[in-house]
């Protein structure tokens, strides 16, 4: 399994995700995290990270869940097209959504298990990955839905890794005093948790994990 969960955006060390690929070039973006955006703020935002990995020398591309919403086979032959799943920031419960409507959660999974592909992200991104949602919302509106989705909250997480991501953790970011009570609520429930600043990440590599930054 290889994995680079950023704080924010490719963090201080992007030359480790590129390792990671092993001479793989072609990326995946998933920004449907940003779905809650206006409608005029979103593709700035997706183009930001497309303008960012392909000056890491990648090709990316952005994949729409909401295209592939009760399409889970598609969705899985989109997505073995690719070296590198890049999902983007915004809201984590509105993402968690996308994931589970197109069956990403799945397919992702399946492949991470197969070492298809390196999964990478920021934010919301990495947050899916964790057992729960719980403690999420006292930084992102669990009540945000987007056109196209259901008031449903969905408070697991895929169990990827065993513990909970606060990114953002005292860094100079809007979200940053949220997520002392996010960790707050972690230590209060004794939930294993890693805290990251923004330009740090965590790096696994099979049994390997570090974090850098």
């Amino acid at each position: 399994m290889r994995l680079y969960l950023s704080s924010y955006r490719l963090g201080n060390q992007p030359q480790e995700l590129t390792k990671l690929l092993r001479g793989g070039r072609r990326a995946a973006v998933i920004a449907n995290a940003a779905d809650a955006y206006p409608a005029d703020k979103r593709p700035e935002a997706v183009q930001h990270n497309l303008d960012e990995l392909a000056g890491l020398g990648l090709e990316p591309t952005e994949v729409d869940l909401r295209d592939y919403f009760g399409k889970t086979q598609a969705l899985e032959a989109k997505l073995r097209e690719f070296d590198l799943i890049y999902v983007r920031g915004g809201n984590c419960f509105v993402l968690r959504r996308a994931f589970k409507y197109s069956g990403a959660d799945e397919v992702i999974a399946r492949l991470l298990k197969e070492d298809a592909v390196v999964y990478a992200g920021y934010s919301a991104g990495i947050d899916q990955l964790c057992l729960s949602l719980r403690g999420a919302d006292l930084v992102d509106d669990p009540h945000n839905v987007p056109a196209g989705y259901q008031t449903e909250i969905i408070w697991d997480g895929m169990g990827v890794v065993p513990y909970a991501i606060a990114p953002h953790y005292r860094s100079d970011h809007p979200e940053s005093a949220d997520i002392e009570k996010s960790v707050e609520y972690l230590i209060d429930h004794h939930i294993p948790f890693i805290a990251l600043r923004d330009g740090q990440a965590i790096v696994r590599e099979g049994d390997r994990e570090s974090v850098v930054g």
